[in-house]
């Protein structure tokens, strides 16, 4: 029977327990977050049970993935680049709208955000051209413009919808290349004109945006004034037309909070305010679960501000605890990455975990306070579907690379000891 079960749960038994508990932690952070979803439901299993469909969904997901050799997925890289462009492109123009983002498309009635493919897809491609442009003293040249072009053609599109999103894949991928031994030189030079583009942006946020913490209606999305000027926009404006949504959220992170309670409007501010309070209100070892109360004034308490619902229901200790689940995500990933023969599978699985982990700080800071609202989810915890299941194939290859780098360490030692036995015979 224990051996059935091993064959079916192949790979790294350390990223398979990480797995299991980050589930087991969704699962009852998800059911006690939903309350918003269960009012405008009206049916109290109905969030936690779709959000378990998909997590089963994606441990199914997870199995075939791990099962999958690691050569196959060389040969998807140049399809999921095309079905990531073509996908990006389309969202522009015929996305849904969320929050005032075009993120999401439909086909066959299956909602995704093409981002989400995007970002996978973006560290295939880099890993698969850091290990074909690998010298004994690192990545030839090539390498570096190689990588531009195609983050150039992903990020880029990214950008305009999803800042944050292109901000972290494009940290991820620099962080790849300085892995794959991409010359510093090239590093810095990409590092300064990441730095350039920022500026820039923020300026052109900062110039073009309006600050919609002084509309005098923020339950409006977009009040009459808004609109007209969104009329009387040009191409520039056009390009930028989510530069209001960034400018306040700059704004209120550089201001901060001066710790007097009476500044703050929970009205303007309702998500950060919310947050602060369900930390604040925790006393260091949380109310313990299902016990939250701020879950039902924060907005996105099941995706977005997750942590704060944990830190609020579990604690210091809590949250600790789910930030080493990430931690140990990475560094086993790095252990796995070393026992790699061959360089692609290696750089595949650290660039999977360095964007499943980053992608966590983020939300974490978020939660806290340390960076502005990005709208990213806790990967594998938060509520989702798509974004769910596709976190999970990445687990899924991650635990590939193990089972292939495993049978090569037990090649290796066999091979060590038939070595022995010959010289001593």
């Amino acid at each position: 029977m224990s051996k059935k079960v091993g064959n079916i749960f192949k790979g790294d038994k350390v990223i398979w327990m990480v797995f299991l508990f980050l589930s087991l932690i969704s699962v009852v952070e998800v059911f006690s977050a939903s309350s918003e979803l269960t009012y405008k439901g009206g049916s109290y299993w109905a969030p936690v049970m779709k959000h378990v469909g998909v997590l089963l969904v994606g441990l199914v997901g997870i199995i075939f993935t791990s099962h999958v050799p690691c050569k196959y997925f060389r040969i998807l890289t140049l399809l999921l680049l095309f079905v990531s462009i073509v996908s990006l492109l389309a969202v522009l123009i015929v996305g849904q709208s969320t929050n005032g983002a075009q993120r999401w498309i439909s086909i066959l009635g299956i909602q995704f955000q093409p981002s989400e493919i995007a970002k996978g897809s973006m560290v295939l491609a880099t890993a698969q051209i850091l290990s074909a442009t690998q010298t004994d003293k690192g990545a030839d040249d090539h390498a570096f413009k190689y990588i531009c072009i195609v983050g150039i053609a992903v990020i880029g599109l990214i950008f305009f919808e999803n800042l944050s999103t292109a901000a972290l894949l494009a940290f991820v991928i620099f962080m790849m290349m300085d892995v794959g031994r991409v010359s510093w030189k090239y590093l810095r030079i990409l590092a300064g004109g990441g730095i350039t583009v920022v500026v820039v942006a923020l300026s052109a946020v900062m110039l073009i945006g309006t600050d919609e913490s002084q509309v005098p209606n923020p339950n409006t999305q977009l009040t009459e004034v808004m609109q007209k000027e969104d009329e009387d926009k040009g191409v520039v404006e056009k390009v930028f037309h989510r530069a209001s949504t960034w400018k306040t959220r700059i704004i209120k992170q550089v201001e901060g909070f001066n710790g007097d309670p009476k500044d703050v409007d929970l009205d303007k501010d309702a998500q950060r305010a919310h947050a602060n309070i369900a930390i604040a209100s925790s006393n260091i070892i949380g109310k313990g679960p299902g016990n939250s109360v701020e879950r039902d004034f924060l907005s996105q308490a099941f995706s977005d501000f997750i942590y704060a619902i944990i830190i609020e229901e579990m604690g210091i200790f809590g949250a600790i605890f789910v930030a080493l689940l990430y931690i140990i995500l990475l560094f086993r990933t790095r252990y796995i990455a070393n026992r790699c023969e061959n360089c692609f599978p290696a750089f595949l699985s650290m660039g999977l975990a360095l964007l499943l982990a980053t992608q966590a700080v983020m939300n974490m800071w978020v939660a806290v306070g340390l960076a502005p609202v990005t709208g990213q989810p806790l990967p594998l915890v938060s509520k989702g579907g798509t974004s769910t299941i596709i976190n999970c194939l990445y687990i899924g290859v991650i635990l590939s690379v193990s089972r292939t780098a495993k049978r090569r360490d037990r090649v290796a030692s066999g091979a060590q000891t038939v070595a022995s036995t010959a010289d001593v015979r």
